[in-house]
């Protein structure tokens, strides 16, 4: 097997221009396995796995929510504690349009559009985290309290196991 290097992304971009320290790891990307598939071909633990998740408020103004691999998100308390009357996960040709990302390799990092970030209270415990690097089947791993400093999320517990 040949050696992989990282791809250069809109997101490891703007992961090294905020000097952040990540390391990259590469997966069989599988069509619909999501996070299941990541955490068992990197062999991590899928709570550790961090979903890049793009939603949309009842104007249908996009937000990104950051969520255990292994939970879903209440939309309904989402939209309560962030004052909205309904939040929906975006169309996939809506998501792209918005992130410049392909569903599937969806990061947080170097969005096409700056939009709203809500991170799940109990991912910022975690000693480390793995989050799409923008590109199917690439992930970086690095300490989620690079999120608050890097994205300034709004702290939210929305999560559903």
């Amino acid at each position: 097997m040949k050696p992989v290097h990282a791809p250069e992304t809109p997101a490891t971009k703007f992961l090294r221009q905020n000097g952040t320290t990540y390391t990259s790891h590469f997966y069989e990307y599988e069509a619909h396995g999501g996070t299941k598939v990541s955490s068992r071909e990197l062999n991590v633990e899928e709570h550790c796995v961090v979903k890049t998740l793009i939603m949309e408020n009842e104007s249908a103004k996009p937000l990104i929510v950051l969520m255990h691999g292994d939970c879903k998100v209440s939309t309904k308390d989402l939209a309560r504690q962030i004052g909205c009357k309904k939040i929906d996960p975006c169309k996939p040709e809506v998501a792209n349009r918005h992130t410049g990302f392909l569903v599937g390799g969806t990061s947080p990092f170097g969005t096409k559009k700056k939009m709203p970030v809500y991170v799940e209270k109990t991912i910022l415990d975690l000693p480390l985290i793995y989050i799409n690097g923008g590109r199917r089947g690439y992930l970086v791993a690095l300490e989620p309290q690079e999120l608050v400093r890097l994205l300034d999320p709004h702290i939210v517990e929305v999560a559903i196991t």
